[in-house]
């Protein structure tokens, strides 16, 4: 009688584990600055684009791609919970727009503030 609650105790606690672990594991495929880099740099930027609504599919793959390391880099200054919040906004608001999601734009215009991310987290020798 004991097994029968045993067996399926252990396997849930064993894949809980392994879905742990892998999170812990996981590393960022791009720094801070290489995505803001590919996405923020330049007068043609692939978010200034999407900004003035001319976005493609292609970018919105490509913020999804750069935005999912944000969230998983350090931070270099500031709060942990904040950094976490406004990158996670932003990777939202990208999955939302290549989603194709309705008031997924807004959502990204909302996220995309950088003025306040930099003033919270970007160190003072990086302005």
């Amino acid at each position: 009688m004991k097994n029968q609650f045993l067996v399926p105790l252990t396997a849930v606690a064993l894949a809980a584990l392994t879905v742990f672990v892998n999170a812990a594991d996981k590393k960022p495929k791009y720094t801070t600055s290489e995505v803001m880099e590919a996405l923020h740099k330049g007068e043609t930027n692939t978010g200034k684009k999407i900004l003035q609504g001319n976005g493609t599919k292609e970018d919105f793959a490509k913020l999804v791609e750069y935005y999912e390391s944000l969230p998983l880099n350090p931070i270099e200054k500031g709060d942990k919970a904040s950094w976490e919040a406004k990158t996670t906004a932003l990777l939202k608001a990208a999955k939302a727009l290549n989603a194709g999601e309705a008031g997924a734009l807004e959502k990204y215009k909302e996220a995309v503030n950088c003025k306040a991310c930099h003033n919270a987290h970007r160190p003072e020798d990086k302005k």
